[in-house]
């Protein structure tokens, strides 16, 4: 079972239904969980072979009607947040240089169902990080571009190697994510990941399941989506695999079924464009 769909379950449990009416808000917490974990992926900083680091205090900003709703909960849903995150990081093999920590907080400039994400990575024994210059981005929920500010690491780890002063952005060799299991030959090996609208995602196994289902290993906010969409196989070459999909899927202009990928491919499920990529790394 994946990780979204483990916490919808708790959060359904929590105290004899209470956050029914805050489900009913357009803001939704499976949205903001996603976010997290998409926030985790986009700001992981590789310190060696061994350890990836990622952010570990987040501020959830909400319009002001969905942070009404959510406020008086707010102290239950930052927990279930903040274990849905380890959870995440756990699964990913992911670390942390602090405490997990997940704050709501109003944001005048957003409309009903929009929030935004900003994450830092805070050491346990430093004070707070001044943010980075980038902009803050909207998102809507799922499958949007990431809105969050990237914080640097306070301290490298014992023996790491010297820490950039921020992460890459950008680029095949950007170090997102975990690293794929097992390097080929010769100390090398190809990394597979996904971009979907400008977020990007790690193919860490030799499969990846898109779709809207929570269960997917990607999930995909589009109505034209189905719940398991379409599958990824990692390999040479790599290919994409339609799961019985509504819709289908178009890769590189041509409605198919089937299809072998290569770096840059496009693909294209309801009215959402996937590129495809890898690389020697």
């Amino acid at each position: 079972m994946g990780v979204l769909k483990k916490f919808e379950q708790r959060l359904e449990g929590l105290v004899n239904g209470t956050f029914a009416k805050v489900f009913k808000s357009e803001v939704q917490p499976v949205e903001i969980a996603g976010a997290l974990q998409r926030e985790c992926d986009n700001n992981a900083t590789i310190w060696n072979r061994d350890r990836t680091v990622v952010p570990n205090d987040f501020i959830v900003e909400l319009s002001a009607p969905d942070h009404e709703r959510l406020s008086p909960y707010s102290g239950q849903l930052g927990d279930e947040l903040a274990g849905m995150v380890r959870d995440y990081a756990k699964q990913q093999r992911y670390t942390f240089m602090g405490p997990i920590k997940v704050h709501l907080e109003k944001a005048d400039d957003l409309d009903t169902g929009l929030y935004r994400v900003r994450s830092r990575t805070l050491a346990s024994s430093t004070g707070q990080q001044a943010p980075s210059s980038a902009p803050p981005g909207r998102q809507s929920g799922p499958g949007a571009g990431s809105g969050g500010y990237g914080y640097p690491p306070a301290a490298a780890p014992a023996g790491a190697p010297p820490m950039p002063s921020a992460p890459p952005s950008g680029g095949a060799s950007s170090p997102y994510g975990r690293r794929p299991s097992g390097p080929a030959a010769g100390g090398t090996h190809t990394r597979h990941w996904v971009e979907i609208n400008g977020t990007r995602h790690q193919i860490s196994g030799s499969t990846l399941v898109l779709g809207r289902s929570t269960e997917a290993d990607v999930r995909i906010d589009d109505p034209g989506v189905s719940r398991r969409h379409c599958e990824i196989r990692t390999g040479t070459p790599s290919t994409i695999q339609d799961l019985g999909s509504t819709n289908g899927i178009v890769v590189d202009g041509q409605h198919t079924t089937r299809a072998t990928l290569r770096d840059g491919s496009r693909i294209v499920v309801g009215s959402t464009t996937i590129i495809y990529r890898q690389a020697e790394g």
